[in-house]
């Protein structure tokens, strides 16, 4: 699997649906948009969306993108899209993770989007690999040089893999990913496992700037849950060596009652572009001024990520590079 930084073809997303979790459709679609809009100034740009959803998209994407018609039960291109990889010849390949809406979630329904990765390949024209793991794309986190970073809540997540041992996972992952060496971190962030979360995606807590170096989602504020979750997240890289740079996080504790798990590791590499999610925070500068020195000739773009943070998700959650 390529790094996230190599050269992309394109970037994957999805339109919101009507039905949208309890805010409704229009503000994730304006979230949603902001980031499909700041993307397409630097790569083109493919959208998934339901035919009777492809006037709204028309008029609030106003020609920016590409619209791929294809039914959809929700929007997180990153978990429902494929993995692009490329094969021994070099042909770009997507591999196509088995999906059941985050670990059989009550609330989630998946018909539909577990067909999305296929859907997305036909329209790329490469070949699509079915696997036969449970596993979405904010779950796996790679350096292009065979690293892979996991988490055990998600990949050994009873309703996800039952009864999978890390080594029959790890087998999957290095012969889809061509993975050489694989980190296993505990946990994710602990606003992960509230009702709506994906039991512990790694890209909310790591993300690999260049072979061997990542950024890490570093809590500070010892009276945040997630000021554990950032020690071993720093041990596990550590003792794998792997050169690990915190991105210091909001010290604040709650939105609006919520725990408050904002993530600045949740961004995304474009061509040419770091798309950073902030959030209105003193912390802001200092994240956008440290993945700038970390990845120098990237513009650093921020966009509000907050309306997404309210919906689940970040920047990252909502796209799916296809390299070039």
């Amino acid at each position: 699997m390529p790094a996230e930084w190599e050269t992309h073809r394109r970037t994957w997303m999805a339109f919101p649906v009507t039905a949208y979790g309890t805010s409704g459709a229009e503000s994730a679609r304006l979230a949603w948009s902001s980031v499909a809009r700041t993307i397409a100034e630097f790569e083109p740009v493919s959208m998934l969306v339901r035919p009777e959803d492809h006037t709204a998209a028309l008029e609030i994407l106003a020609g920016s993108v590409e619209l791929v018609p294809a039914e959809l039960d929700d929007a997180w291109a990153r978990d429902i899209g494929p993995t692009f990889v490329r094969d021994a010849s070099g042909m770009t390949v997507a591999i196509d993770w088995r999906f059941n809406g985050w670990g059989a979630q009550s609330w989630a329904r998946w018909q539909n989007d577990d067909r999305a990765a296929g859907v997305i390949a036909e329209a790329a024209g490469v070949r699509a690999v079915r696997s036969d793991i449970v596993n979405e794309g904010g779950g796996i986190e790679v350096d292009g040089a065979g690293r892979l970073v996991l988490t055990e809540t998600v990949q050994r997540d009873p309703h996800r893999n039952p009864g999978r041992s890390r080594e029959e996972l790890e087998a999957e992952f290095r012969s889809r990913l061509g993975a050489t060496s694989v980190t296993w971190l505990p946990r994710g962030l602990h606003g992960d496992y509230l009702e709506f979360g994906t039991r512990g995606h790694v890209d909310l807590l790591v993300k690999f700037v260049a072979p061997g170096v990542a950024v890490y989602h570093q809590q500070s504020n010892p009276e945040h849950p997630d000021a554990a979750v950032s020690q071993e997240i720093a041990g596990a890289l550590a003792a794998a060596g792997i050169e690990a740079v915190p991105l210091s996080a909001p010290r604040r504790l709650d939105v609006e009652g919520r725990l408050c798990d904002w993530s600045y590791v949740n961004c995304y590499l474009a061509n040419g572009v770091v798309v950073l999610g902030t959030y209105d925070d003193p912390a802001d500068d200092a994240a956008a001024a440290t993945l700038s020195d970390l990845l120098p000739g990237r513009k650093v773009v921020r966009v509000d990520a907050r309306p997404l943070f309210a919906l689940g998700g970040g920047v990252h959650c909502i796209t799916q590079q296809e390299p070039k």
